[in-house]
């Protein structure tokens, strides 16, 4: 590049000097002002041309980047790496009606769905290249948990909901994942779960599921949880007077009143909310 804007600037000189030379040869003052003519001539094409010249040098953008996850759920933070040459600007489309001019953007999409996020890298003078990636978004994983008591079967409000990773877990009230609370509907809704099996713990001033869960743990076991899909589980609760008055959980005082089976008891839970419902009232598992 240097060498070829040093060859431009001596044109014209050298151009000069080769007229001169001709011109002193022949003796004539009429070719000393035409070779002055041609000089300028020429160094006036190439004041025009030289920008031409420079932008055929100039490298050109070559747009590149990568994500963290091609597959996030709704509200998941995706990362975006920026991997571009020779660009000095970018503009992100994420697909979803934002975008974004940082280099490195953090974006999270709010709706399930297939959205084309495209990254445009412009250079300095302004040439710009494009890159795509399709990013699949998908609904988050849902466990939707009713409490029932067992012989009547009304719903439990208020009642706390315990989730635990293993039944010893359970029986020892240690490595809980998370905690709620059911509505005025017995509902409690957790998200962002993993794809395993969980032990559900229920307690309320008048009602437990301990007596259920020495009758059979399938009253307390889920069933594997299934990504991105609405689980459901009803969790059936005794109506239990407790001895202990400080709202605390107390099993020691669990009453035999006859041995029951998980199979044996069925119900559909009512409600009929979509997942953005649930997922806007749901408990986020870490």
């Amino acid at each position: 590049m240097a060498y070829i804007l040093t060859l431009i600037i001596q044109i014209p000189t050298l151009t000069a000097m080769k007229t001169k030379n001709s011109t002193d040869k022949a003796g004539k003052q009429e070719g000393r002002s035409k070779s002055a003519y041609s000089a300028k001539k020429i160094t006036f094409y190439l004041i025009m041309i030289l920008p031409v010249i420079l932008l055929s040098c100039e490298s050109t953008p070559e747009a590149k980047f990568a994500v963290d996850t091609t597959t996030p759920v709704v509200g998941q933070d995706v990362y975006f790496t920026n991997a571009s040459d020779n660009a000095t600007r970018f503009e992100w489309d994420f697909g979803d009606g934002y975008g974004s001019s940082d280099p490195d953007p953090v974006h999270y999409y709010t709706a399930s769905g297939s959205y084309e996020a495209e990254l445009t890298a412009f250079s300095k003078s302004g040439l710009s290249d494009q890159a795509y990636i399709t990013i699949d978004v998908q609904i988050p994983t849902l466990l939707e948990i009713e409490v029932v008591e067992w012989y009547d079967e009304y719903v439990v409000e208020n009642a706390s909901v315990r989730l635990y990773p293993t039944l010893v877990d359970w029986e020892n009230e240690e490595n809980m994942e998370s905690e709620g609370f059911t509505d005025e509907n017995g509902i409690v809704v957790f998200s962002h779960l993993g794809p395993y099996v969980y032990y559900v713990d229920v307690w309320e001033q008048n009602h437990d599921n301990y007596q259920l869960a020495a009758d059979d743990v399938g009253f307390i076991r889920t069933d594997e949880i299934m990504p991105h899909r609405i689980n459901r589980f009803v969790a059936w609760v005794d109506y239990v007077v407790h001895t202990k008055s400080d709202g605390t959980r107390d099993r020691t005082m669990v009453i035999k009143k006859l041995e029951r089976k998980a199979e044996d008891k069925s119900r559909d839970i009512s409600t009929n909310e979509d997942w953005r419902t649930l997922y806007e009232k749901s408990i986020k598992v870490k």
